[in-house]
């Protein structure tokens, strides 16, 4: 299973910047897809996931990120609107799947794209 990630890139304050993340490969299923992101000197951290099309973000993305997914291309989606200095990061995508050869759920992780917000 391969992830390729898109879309990061340099924003104003108050921009928008939708990511993108195809998985592909040999796919059995898909049971998570969601975003970390990890900022300089921090710990990475969940931004939202969606799991059996119910939605979970972190306190400080909410109201200004959706995730959404088109489950027929198997893509990821991160609509971020009003963004902050803050939101500077790298953001990688991860799916939990099961491969057509496995029978466990595995997470796979794209390569992650830089998001970078100017004041």
């Amino acid at each position: 299973v391969q992830l390729q990630a898109s879309g990061g890139g340099l924003v104003q304050v108050g921009g928008s910047l939708r990511l993108s993340c195809a998985a592909s490969g040999s796919i059995f299923s898909i049971n998570v897809m969601g975003w970390y992101r990890q900022a300089p000197g921090k710990q990475r951290e969940l931004v939202a996931d969606i799991i059996s099309g119910s939605t979970n973000y972190v306190d400080s993305v909410k109201g200004r990120f959706t995730i959404s997914k088109d489950s027929a291309e198997n893509t990821v989606y991160l609509q971020m609107n009003s963004l902050k200095p803050e939101d500077t990061a790298v953001y990688y995508c991860y799916v939990d799947a099961v491969s057509s050869a496995g029978y466990y759920s595995s997470r796979y992780w794209g390569q992650g794209t830089q998001v970078t917000v100017s004041s």
